[in-house]
């Protein structure tokens, strides 16, 4: 039975579909993926679109962009054909995002430096939280260091949210390798970005134990 990877947040623009896209293309290395996209944008089904058409074929990724009422359904069949399965749910927590997150093995919740963010994802962690599932945040698009980083970091201790210690960077080979339908570690694997990737990988694999 496969493992289930919900990434969510309710605020657009946090990176969730790149990071989604980026995991599954690392895990891919050495475990059987699939991708579910249930975001109406459906970024991440372009990019396995993208993927797919490409001449020197890429590590295999299962896709479905199946959702509403068929998205539980969808999940248990994809359960018993892969080791792991990233769901990218939409910005928002009404259905489809509840019946992914109640899915859910892991919940992950990319929230940029800035308070609006974080605001955005207090929802989903309470949701989370309702849902009995365990529930983390990730640092993304984040600076080396600044007030703003700093901040929004301490607000995360005052408040106690769960938080992943590896923090993604600001840095262009995400999105770059997004673009043409791979991950970073496919495309610039001895990066900074593919080893900050890979160190978020040991992370919630620790958690999944």
């Amino acid at each position: 039975m496969a493992v289930v990877i919900t990434v969510a947040q309710q605020k657009g623009g946090a990176g969730k579909t790149t990071l989604a896209a980026n995991l599954a293309a690392a895990l891919a290395e050495t475990k059987r993926v699939a991708l579910l996209d249930i975001d109406p944008q459906r970024s991440l089904t372009r990019w396995h679109a993208m993927r797919s058409e490409r001449r020197s074929k890429p590590m295999e990724i299962g896709f479905s962009d199946v959702s509403g009422w068929r998205l539980g359904n969808e999940l248990d069949r994809f359960r018993r054909h892969y080791d792991v399965l990233i769901v990218d749910s939409p910005p928002h927590i009404e259905t489809d995002a509840r019946v992914a997150v109640r899915g859910a093995d892991l919940v992950l919740v990319p929230v940029q430096p800035s308070p609006p963010d974080l605001w955005a994802a207090e929802g989903t962690l309470k949701l989370a939280t309702d849902e009995k599932r365990p529930v983390r945040l990730v640092l993304n698009r984040a600076p080396a260091s600044g007030k703003l980083r700093s901040g929004v970091e301490a607000e995360i201790v005052r408040h106690g949210y769960p938080m992943l210690a590896t923090a993604l960077g600001n840095r262009t080979g995400f999105a770059g390798a997004f673009a043409i339908g791979l991950g970073v570690t496919e495309t610039s694997p001895r990066s900074t970005a593919a080893q900050e990737l890979r160190a978020l990988l040991a992370e919630i694999e620790a958690v999944l134990r």
